[in-house]
């Protein structure tokens, strides 16, 4: 039988196989079952990828190319054998979503990326083992940890990986008809534009977002947010306060169910995401100076990053350049050197720290402040998490 005949026959898709059949690709339970029955095999395909051998002893199944995470393995013993294995699967994906959309905003993603990337081929096996009609809620949990790891991917500058787990997580709303998932995939691309130097098209995905997200949901909110901030980057004044009234109104209407912590949470504070930092690029950087100092105090009372070491770096920084525009050299050098000292890089990050020594350079040339900054920055830059290669060293 051709490929294409032998996939006919299982009804999977021969792109699939063929990866299977070259090594590059797992062989889930279901394709060996379909296999079987399709070449009339016996059971000698099932036993092989499950680990056995016809009428000998239970082996560990082999994965090729990577070990699944101890969280999927943890799955998958917890699956063998039940008879309702599939709602197994949901309830334990589902609860895999919530610890890593806490675990992503807590953790330097280089740590966390793989252990996402395991879950995801998980899940999308058992997605793939039913019609989507009949079990949407798998399709919206491998949805969910696809968009996780578009936020990774941005978060180590990996653009392109980033942009594909948005497309992949789109896709999965629209088969799953959840549309919250295209609010959050419409953000990541917002951000990456933004943090690109590109706030225009920014704007634009947000917008769109907007339109998609719904209403009351925590990412409807921070795309108004997002827009009020690329409004202030170009300079469009009037935008921005539209775009700040329309994130507030979101805010008021947040219902309850809102994720109270993690990637996909929302303070319910007086003021939108992002206010302080529209502020300092519209050129008013006392007052985001004093909301930032604010927010400092709030969030992290003993000035310690606690367990998230990258929002308060990046409140540093904000506070740093908006000292920095006050003309307070001293302090904007010491909340950016605070700010690099916080934890591992991630990519934002790194692009507002760079921001500051462009300005430190332009407002203090040669000066100890300056020079000292920028080789803190540089420092930086070579701690960049990165995720673990082959063997657990890290790229």
């Amino acid at each position: 039988m051709s490929l294409r005949a032998t996939a006919a026959a299982a009804h999977y898709d021969p792109g699939m196989l063929s990866k299977v059949l070259a090594g590059k690709r797992n062989a889930s339970p279901y394709l060996a079952a379909r296999l079987d029955e399709a070449l009339g095999a016996g059971g000698e395909i099932r036993a092989a990828v499950s680990g056995r051998r016809a009428g000998g002893k239970s082996k560990p199944a082999a994965w090729r190319g990577a070990t699944p995470s101890a969280a999927v393995l943890a799955l998958q013993a917890a699956m063998n054998g039940d008879p309702a294995e599939l709602d197994v699967a949901a309830d334990g994906l589902a609860e895999l979503v919530r610890y890593y959309a806490h675990a992503v905003s807590v953790t330097p993603s280089g740590g966390v990326y793989a252990e996402l990337l395991s879950a995801r081929t998980f899940a999308g096996t058992q997605a793939g083992r039913t019609s989507v009609k009949g079990r949407p809620e798998l399709t919206v949990s491998a949805g969910w940890l696809s968009s996780l790891l578009a936020i990774s991917a941005t978060d180590l500058g990996d653009h392109a990986a980033a942009v594909v787990w948005c497309t992949d997580a789109e896709r999965k709303a629209g088969e799953a008809g959840y549309p919250e998932l295209l609010g959050w995939a419409a953000l990541t691309r917002a951000a990456i534009a933004y943090y690109q130097g590109d706030p225009a098209r920014s704007a634009t995905l947000a917008r769109q977002g907007q339109a998609a997200a719904p209403a009351g949901s925590a990412a409807q909110v921070k795309l108004a947010a997002q827009e009020m901030r690329c409004m202030a980057m170009l300079g469009d004044f009037g935008p921005m306060a539209d775009a700040r009234r329309r994130a507030s109104a979101a805010l008021a209407r947040l219902t309850p169910g809102a994720a109270p912590a993690g990637i996909y949470s929302l303070p319910r504070a007086d003021d939108p995401p992002y206010t302080a930092t529209s502020l300092l690029l519209a050129g008013r950087y006392a007052e985001s100076a004093t909301m930032t100092r604010a927010i400092l105090t709030s969030a992290y009372p003993s000035r310690a990053a606690g367990d998230q070491p990258t929002n308060y770096a990046r409140t540093l920084l904000i506070l740093a350049l908006a000292a920095a525009g006050l003309g307070d050299i001293d302090e904007a050098a010491a909340n950016g050197a605070e700010a690099l000292s916080a934890g591992r890089m991630v990519w934002p990050t790194l692009v507002l720290a760079g921001r500051l020594a462009r300005q430190l350079d332009a407002t203090s040339p040669g000066s100890p402040h300056a020079v000292g900054f920028r080789e803190r920055y540089a420092d930086a830059g070579s701690r960049l998490a990165l995720p673990a290669g082959p063997g657990g060293q890290e790229r």
